[in-house]
């Protein structure tokens, strides 16, 4: 039974992702131009200045529009979720893909 609801599931989560495979990568200058709000937590280099808030610099991009999706989707709760919640609500599918790309691309380390 268990199985069954993590197919179920699964299914939904690819579902919900296809349209940003459909699409590709997103375009990492349009990222840049829409991080503005991102770097109040997260960082102008994407390296948080506050040691509880994640680094993007270098995440994985696929992960990066799965995590905002989910925040968007209200499927991540805890920590600073309401925070992400209220963030990612008004991100578009295309604006989450540029998000994504710009932080994937950017030095893990920051510099």
């Amino acid at each position: 039974m268990k199985l069954k609801n993590y197919t179920i599931a699964s299914i939904f989560t690819l579902l919900a992702a296809a349209p940003m495979l459909a699409t590709g990568a997103g375009d990492p200058e349009a990222g840049k131009a829409r991080a503005g709000t991102c770097a109040a937590c997260h960082g102008q280099n994407g390296i948080a200045q506050i040691p509880s808030y994640p680094n993007l610099a270098g995440q994985n991009e696929a992960y990066l529009v799965m995590a905002l999706n989910a925040y968007k989707n209200k499927q991540r709760s805890g920590g600073q979720a309401a925070v992400m919640q209220g963030q990612a609500t008004g991100l578009s599918d295309e604006d989450i893909a540029n998000l994504a790309a710009y932080y994937a691309q950017m030095p893990a380390g920051g510099k």
